[in-house]
């Protein structure tokens, strides 16, 4: 608390010449507080000195005060000095002041070329829940700052059912220019696409490339031989990589024939190279097919076209695509084994010829004996090859990485009473629970879990695994406690029995 001494002090202050003691004196006199000091700082809102203007209004707003500061902020908020302008918005939200004076005081301030009076104006009117001037708040949605227009993108949403909102933003959709544009046509829900038609077709040559993304992306929701058919025109002209990546994505999703060209010629972009061995393997022809193989193998195309063209190898499952994979595997770069693996995880998937299983399965368990980072996805391209469950037993005896291990226990399924290996695979699942390796014990119960799923109980002679599943009631491993305690329920001997 100040004294009385030191009130008087910053009262005579006031009236000083130097501008920047009259702005210390009101900001002092801000601090300590009070009612009584109302008057001083409405009066210092009319200050020669932009600094003393600045500080009455911050001074208003630590007031807490409404009534306080609702005649003078709003006119403070244009002010011809941005410094003013910034703390009297500030000090309006804060006090929560309501009324058409503010409300235009913060629509004007939407157009301000500081960000920062952006900001504020657009904090200000969403506690007022209003849009201030929806042409300015829709123009916002293409400001340079993401704070801006991520904040405006957040306002048009709450004023979603304000008529002159929606009916701007459908307009900045059509008209707008740039970011603005691309932003709202992101925005508006996909029943306006209809509406939207023919904007979004002259759209396609848009100046602007974030504009031709978004209208692109919005044609493609739309089943029309038309738009078709204007898309492909669109790409087949398209100079910008960056545009011609959905193109060529959306296009080979549809199958169309009419990727393979426009593919061809992207193929060794950094950009666009990947999307068009996507588009490629959609098309599914055999000129496509040709260009997948050389992107494969090809040492010089950019790593992320060729792990693409490697799961589209994969997913395209031709006479010779095993062949190709498996002779790609061993590639130094990350990326590209990933994309090989996960082709081979299509094959197995769509079903691999009876002579490609053996080398398959080898191949894999050799990667997944490896671990690394694709530990994982190896483990899921494995899933439902039975030619690699005797390595895969090996590796969940004997590996020493704890993740290969977990990986490999995952793979067992331990619930076909047919299978001779079946109760040998249980009892892999018992001696994971003492695992010291939280991955380990976690599939080892799942394990379990998949055979109490099947059969009801566990296998005779495995009654300690009762008092150990209990025990992992209370792991610190959340994932843990619960698999643990869906086994003992399952048992019927779970906490809900």
């Amino acid at each position: 608390m100040r004294t009385d001494h030191q009130i008087a002090f910053l009262l005579r202050e006031l009236a000083a010449t130097d501008p920047e003691r009259r702005a210390a004196a009101v900001k002092g006199l801000g601090k300590a507080g009070g009612a009584a000091y109302v008057r001083v700082f409405t009066d210092a809102a009319d200050d020669p000195a932009p600094s003393v203007r600045a500080a009455a209004a911050l001074a208003l707003g630590r007031l807490g005060i409404p009534n306080a500061g609702s005649e003078v902020l709003p006119p403070l908020m244009d002010d011809e000095d941005p410094a003013v302008r910034r703390r009297a918005s500030v000090a309006a939200t804060r006090l929560g002041i309501r009324g058409q004076a503010v409300t235009r005081a913060f629509a004007r301030l939407l157009s301000d070329p500081d960000h920062h009076l952006r900001i504020n104006a657009l904090e200000g009117l969403a506690a007022l829940g209003e849009p201030g001037d929806a042409t300015a708040l829709a123009g916002l949605l293409g400001d340079p700052d993401s704070a801006v227009w991520g904040r405006a993108r957040a306002l048009v949403y709450r004023c979603k059912d304000d008529a002159a909102v929606r009916t701007e933003v459908i307009r900045t959709a059509r008209q707008g220019k740039g970011a603005a544009r691309a932003r709202a046509l992101d925005w508006l829900p996909e029943r306006c696409t209809e509406q939207l038609l023919d904007s979004l077709l002259t759209g396609l040559g848009d100046p602007s490339p974030e504009v031709r993304i978004a209208v692109a992306r919005r044609l493609f929701d739309l089943a029309r031989p038309q738009t078709q058919d204007e898309l492909a025109a669109a790409l087949r002209t398209e100079r910008d990589p960056e545009v011609a990546a959905p193109l060529l994505r959306g296009l080979g999703r549809l199958g169309d024939e009419r990727v393979t060209g426009p593919a061809v010629r992207w193929l060794r972009d950094p950009e666009a190279g990947a999307s068009a061995a996507r588009a490629l393997g959609g098309a599914d022809t055999g000129t496509a097919a040709a260009h997948l193989r050389t992107a494969l193998t090809d040492e010089t195309f950019p790593a992320r076209t060729r792990a693409a063209a490697a799961r589209a190898v994969g997913a395209g499952a031709r006479w010779d695509a095993v062949w190709l994979l498996l002779s790609v595997l061993d590639d130094p770069d990350d990326e590209i084994r990933a994309g090989v693996i996960q082709g081979l995880e299509a094959l197995v998937e769509n079903g691999l010829r009876l002579w490609e299983r053996h080398p398959v399965a080898w191949a894999l368990v050799e990667q997944l004996e490896a671990g690394g980072e694709h530990t994982w996805r190896t483990r899921n391209a494995l899933d439902g090859l039975t030619q690699a469950l005797p390595a895969v037993r090996r590796l969940a005896d004997e590996a020493p990485s704890a993740e290969v291990r977990a990986a490999a226990l995952s793979l067992l399924a331990g619930d076909d009473e047919s299978d001779e290996h079946t109760r040998h695979d249980v009892l892999r699942f018992l001696r994971g629970l003492d695992d010291p390796y939280e991955a380990v014990r976690y599939e080892a119960v799942l394990g379990l879990e998949r055979r109490v799923t099947a059969t009801g109980s566990l296998p005779p002679g495995s009654e300690e695994a009762h008092s150990r599943l209990t025990a992992l009631t209370a792991d610190a491993s959340p994932r843990l406690r619960q698999a643990a305690t869906r086994v003992l329920e399952a048992l019927g001997t779970g906490p809900r029995a």
